[in-house]
């Protein structure tokens, strides 16, 4: 179950640090499709990395 909860909780680290530093920083110059493309770029990139481990949902209360 550790393995489980560490990996949905790297991964929800990355999709809130993603979204919110590309909302942050990049969105007045970037525009709002740069902070789609990350988004989505984080998504794609821990579902491969830990969709394996824990299904790749993101949400640490599904997986409890």
């Amino acid at each position: 179950m550790s393995k489980e909860l560490g990996a949905e909780f790297l991964g929800t680290f990355t999709l809130v640090t993603a979204v919110c530093g590309a909302a942050l920083f990049s969105a007045p110059s970037a525009g709002f499709i740069a902070v789609a493309f990350a988004v989505g770029l984080s998504v794609v990139a821990m579902a491969y990395a830990v969709g394996s481990i824990s299904g790749g949902h993101f949400n640490p209360a599904v997986t409890i």
